[in-house]
């Protein structure tokens, strides 16, 4: 769930005094709350605009999780990061700018800081306990997404996309969008995370892509290197595609020459060979152990830098015919 499980920031000090005290109902931890970030101030966002001709689209792009549980200086546990915290938004933020680095290309790329959970909340195996924890996050994400919005030019292809924690907020900003933002929506992108049957279900604007071009889809994906390796709690999901081929069948894909990509249809996950995923260090015996979670937004860069433009001129070629 950590970024490339590359840098793992713990028991960080809360600097910014901006945590207020909490004590679920039903519960007997008192723990800290970090201040709501304000979206109207620049700090809390990444942006790019690489759009030189104006024909490009529109990224909202959202951050995996980067900092486990960490301790106030009142000794008070937290949660989530503290977007306040220039320490926490310079993690986020090498994410945020490696995604850029490929995203933003020909478009104009917004990525927001938030209150995400921490690694802990998703360690726990309880998807209450998930639910519970990434409402405040998933609040974040689309409190900024509504100020995203309201300025930008409606007129231009959307695209959402996240990675791991990111993937779980493009499924509810999926859920927090009306229907006109729908038509805006040239493709989703879930890298990383799970599309359930529930989700489907309550929010009918969740619709699995069927190939590279089609528009107001949601591509899905997770890498493993074998079926049994799946962490359900992350990659138990209903739909996915294969981002080199584009296909929903077990036709195999050849990526960089040396790694073969396979789809399985049954398990609705990417099965990789010829890929070891060294780079990507286990965690505490929850992720990269077989899955290979962290390397979805990075091993399939240079497609989805491609799939992005072919979907947006896709939309805009249909917006032209509506």
């Amino acid at each position: 769930m950590l970024a490339a499980i590359l840098i793992i920031c713990g028991g960080t000090s809360c600097t910014s005094c901006s945590c207020k005290s909490n004590t679920s109902a039903g519960s007997k931890e008192a723990t800290y709350i970090p201040q709501a970030p304000d979206y109207r101030d620049t700090t809390m966002w990444v942006t790019e605009d690489d759009d030189n001709d104006g024909t490009g689209a529109d990224v909202f792009y959202v951050v995996s999780t980067w900092e486990e549980d960490w301790f106030t200086e009142d000794s008070l546990p937290c949660h989530y990061a503290d977007v306040w915290n220039p320490e926490h938004r310079e993690h986020m933020a090498r994410e945020i700018h490696k995604a850029a680095a490929y995203m933003s290309p020909g478009n104009r790329f917004f990525a927001p800081y938030y209150r995400h959970a921490t690694i802990e909340t998703f360690m726990t195996m309880n998807e209450d306990t998930i639910k519970n924890r990434t409402r405040l996050s998933m609040g974040d994400v689309c409190a900024a997404f509504d100020q995203f919005q309201a300025q930008r030019d409606k007129h231009r292809p959307l695209i959402i996309a996240g990675f791991s924690q990111g993937g779980l907020a493009v499924v509810e900003l999926l859920k927090h969008i009306d229907d006109e933002t729908y038509s805006q929506l040239a493709a989703a992108y879930v890298l990383g995370y799970k599309v359930t049957p529930e989700d489907t279900t309550e929010c009918k604007r969740i619709k699995a892509a069927q190939g590279e071009s089609d528009t107001g889809v949601t591509i899905c994906y997770n890498t493993v290197k074998d079926v049994k390796y799946i962490q359900p709690v992350i990659a138990a999901t209903c739909m996915s595609i294969n981002p080199v081929n584009w296909r929903t069948d077990d036709t195999p894909a050849i990526l960089h020459d040396t790694i073969t990509v396979t789809l399985s249809p049954e398990h609705h996950v990417l099965v990789v060979t010829g890929y070891s995923g060294s780079e990507y260090r286990p965690y505490r015996g929850f992720l990269n152990v077989g899955d290979i979670h962290s390397c979805e937004p990075w091993l399939y860069s240079e497609c989805l830098q491609q799939n992005i433009n072919v979907r947006a001129q896709a939309w805009r070629k249909d917006a032209h015919v509506r």
